[in-house]
């Protein structure tokens, strides 16, 4: 997979800026505020249709701005292959909303259509936090995976977060009135309960395979916290949940934890590991996520790294060199003397001046 082009256009800093890329190896140099992160943040974000860093889809709306669009063109390897052009609409509505539009080569689709035509792998300092910050981060790494890799993950993901907001509204109502429509949670229920169990179902099936990977920088063993959800769960927690005003159970309440081997022992990597080998812990974690990507959809993902360079010290860097060939990278840092001059000549330089506003 190739990425050959991207225009960024009122994202997060950039009021409109165009990349061409012709070579396998992109390294995007750039002082602080200058939208490195957002650069490889735009090119994540066409992946799965929606930004791995906002919590809200206004954040990425340049500042007193209306709409934001991102645009690529991808083709394979080859540059002479037909090219797909992948655009990703956002805009402000009236009633504070955003709407969103996809586009795969001009024609509209939804997001479960749009998620997969490019595949990506970001790696980034704040991935350390997966280890050590909470239960969400976790989350968003299997969703990373499994949003691009499997279309019925993708639908029973995004009926399941809908069908949890109703949910957590008629709970909401419920506190506050002191009634229960039995009736009005019968269809939410339903609905959460039975693409709740994909997600589960479709988790359980990744940790496996990530732990049944080959693991040649750092050996890991991932055990899955899962919140299963079913009828008879949500009716033990019936009472309880009007009281907080939401769902106490289910996929959205998961959990996976991390443990290293010592002898015949297991530990949690996030309580026992140093910060050295929570650090090999993400980036064999980051590798394992390419291949499997791989593994899974025929084609090598394209891998952002952004600004690593500040977190991993010269031994992960050369380890990370050595993976650059099989596939295109685009690497983001403040210093490109941080790579060497003769590796240096075989990559394209993309130069950010400055702050982008």
């Amino acid at each position: 997979m190739f990425l050959k082009s991207l225009s960024l256009q009122n994202f997060r800093n950039y009021d409109k800026a165009e990349f061409e890329f012709f070579k396998d190896i992109i390294v995007i140099v750039g002082p602080n505020t200058s939208g490195k992160t957002n650069f490889a943040e735009g090119i994540s974000a066409l992946s799965v249709g929606k930004s791995p860093r906002a919590d809200k889809d206004e954040e990425i709306i340049g500042f007193g701005k209306d709409s934001a669009s991102i645009t690529g063109i991808i083709t394979s390897k080859s540059l002479d292959d037909d090219k797909t052009s992948l655009q990703m609409i956002l805009a402000k509505r009236e009633d504070r909303g955003i709407s969103k539009k996809y586009l795969v080569n001009k024609v509209t689709k939804r997001r479960i259509d749009f998620a997969g035509n490019l595949l990506a792998v970001l790696f980034s300092p704040e991935d350390l936090d997966i280890l050590i910050g909470g239960p969400s981060l976790r989350r968003r790494l299997l969703n990373e995976i499994l949003e691009q890799t499997d279309r019925d993950y993708r639908n029973a993901f995004t009926v399941y977060e809908k069908a949890l907001r109703q949910r957590n509204a008629l709970l909401y109502s419920a506190r506050e009135t002191g009634q229960r429509n039995e009736k009005q949670f019968e269809y939410w229920d339903k609905l959460i309960v039975e693409n709740g169990g994909v997600i589960t179902k479709k988790r359980e099936e990744l940790i496996e395979n990530i732990n049944n990977f080959s693991k040649e920088i750092f050996d890991f063993v991932a055990f899955y916290d899962k919140s299963t959800i079913s009828e008879e769960r949500l009716t033990k927690y019936k009472n309880a949940e009007v009281a907080s005003a939401v769902t106490l159970v289910g996929p959205h309440r998961d959990d996976v934890s991390f443990s290293m081997f010592l002898g015949n022992s297991t530990y949690d990597i996030k309580s026992f590991g140093s910060r050295g080998q929570q650090r090999l812990t993400i980036l064999q974690i980051k590798l394992v996520e390419l291949s499997i990507i791989e593994e899974k959809m025929g084609i090598r993902p394209i891998l952002l790294l952004d600004d690593i360079f500040s977190e991993l010290d010269s031994g992960h860097i050369k380890l990370i060199f050595e993976i650059l060939g099989k596939q295109q990278t685009f690497i983001t840092t403040t210093h490109k003397e941080f790579i060497e001059k003769e590796k240096l000549k075989e990559m394209q330089v993309i130069e950010l001046i400055g702050k982008r506003n």
